[in-house]
């Protein structure tokens, strides 16, 4: 085994890691667009805490309203699509906002009302380390993430955090019953030795706590599907399913059903059985296998998704209306 990781070394070593052909949407260029839009909009932005390699993890408040919603990013790090969707959105609704206009028919001063949290990337170093950027990471770490990516240097596939832990598997609701062939730490379905194990988890089901959203939505990239539905209460089941059905025919993408033996332990499973409120699971883009979406699929995902958001603002006042 020692020698192994001497070797793993050694290649990392003299093979310096490379970021990905195409053009990606980094940690970093998130950080720039995000310290522009806060100057320039004055918003609220909080650090709801730190990765496991200690980058901060931040939330953007855009309104005025006591009561929330919440959309979230980037739980796995090759969906960093997810976060310059969250980016483009917050920057258009910040901007109508501010003028008074309304975003294609629903009115920004709705925001009075009922805000939105944005959580545009939850995990900046799966992020990093799926575009190639280990330069976070000293040198035993880097040999133990190439160990986790079972000894290879595409890194385009990778899902977990900095550790190996898959975060959209490490909520409590039917963390026990998730199977997995994964038993320890790598690029992806590893769901840790116990929920809330991570500590981008820990901090994103802390500040859910801390904020009560009346609607929450996590944003993954494969599929253009929509997942609403886990154990919902009955009484709850018409009122989910047409915040659903709404954003459906927003964006054009797919309805599933519930399942019988649905299987949990995602942000937004948690969500609607721990809060008993509507919680979606948004996956943009067309299929692709194990690696990210085309930033050239952006324009197409942006223009479907557009007005997500505000429209499940004004969802969310007839939530807390009846």
């Amino acid at each position: 085994m020692r020698k192994l990781m001497v070797i793993g070394i050694l290649v990392l070593l003299f093979f310096p890691e490379t970021t990905l052909a195409q053009e990606v949407y980094s940690p970093e260029q998130m950080e720039i667009d995000l310290q522009g839009i806060q100057n320039k909009y004055e918003l609220d932005v909080q650090i709801i805490g730190q990765t496991e390699k200690g980058k901060n993890i931040k939330a953007v408040k855009l309104g005025k309203g006591k009561k929330t919603i919440m959309l979230v990013g980037s739980h796995h790090g090759r969906e960093w699509l997810s976060s310059k969707i969250l980016m483009s959105m917050l920057e258009d609704y910040a901007a109508a906002y501010r003028a008074g206009k309304p975003v294609e028919g629903y009115p920004s001063r709705s925001l009075d009302e009922v805000s939105i949290w944005f959580i545009p990337m939850l995990n900046p170093d799966g992020v990093s380390i799926q575009q190639g950027d280990l330069s976070n990471l000293n040198i035993l770490e880097k040999a133990a993430v190439w160990k986790m990516n079972r000894y290879s240097k595409n890194w385009s596939r990778w899902k977990a955090n900095a550790k190996g832990i898959d975060l959209n598997r490490q909520y409590p609701a039917g963390w026990k019953e998730v199977m997995s062939h994964e038993t320890k730490p790598t690029y992806q379905f590893y769901k840790g030795e116990q929920p809330l194990e991570a500590a981008e988890v820990k901090a994103l089901a802390e500040f859910t706590r801390e904020i009560d959203p009346l609607i929450a939505v996590s944003y993954h990239t494969s599929g253009r599907e929509i997942f609403w539905h886990y154990k919902n209460k009955r009484e709850n089941m018409a009122r989910d399913y047409g915040i659903a059905k709404k954003t459906s025919e927003l964006t054009g993408y797919e309805l599933t059903f519930p399942e019988k033996e649905a299987v949990g332990s995602g942000f937004t499973d948690w969500f609607i059985t721990e809060f008993s409120r509507p919680g979606m699971t948004i996956e943009l883009s067309y299929l692709v296998d194990e690696t990210n979406p085309p930033l050239t699929v952006f324009p197409e995902e942006w223009k479907r998704n557009r007005l997500v958001g505000i429209m499940l603002v004004k969802e969310a006042m007839q939530v807390h209306n009846k």
